[in-house]
């Protein structure tokens, strides 16, 4: 018969997921901040990158 002593418990804290809990609102922040960085960049970077874009297909459709 195999020991059951040695099989591991797992035990959840409700101290823990409160605690874990609280940060949402940091969360949502950073997401918001991150989405309006990407938005800035892509209005920056855009048209750049839209140009080289299209100087790169037009050498591969000249080739």
């Amino acid at each position: 018969m195999p020991n059951q002593s040695s099989a591991p418990k797992i035990t959840f804290s409700r101290v823990n997921l409160k605690s874990e809990s609280g940060d949402v609102p940091g969360w949502v922040l950073i997401t918001l901040m991150t989405a309006g960085l990407v938005v800035l960049m892509w209005a920056v970077a855009g048209p750049a990158l839209k140009s080289v874009f299209e100087q790169a297909m037009t050498k591969v459709a000249a080739f």
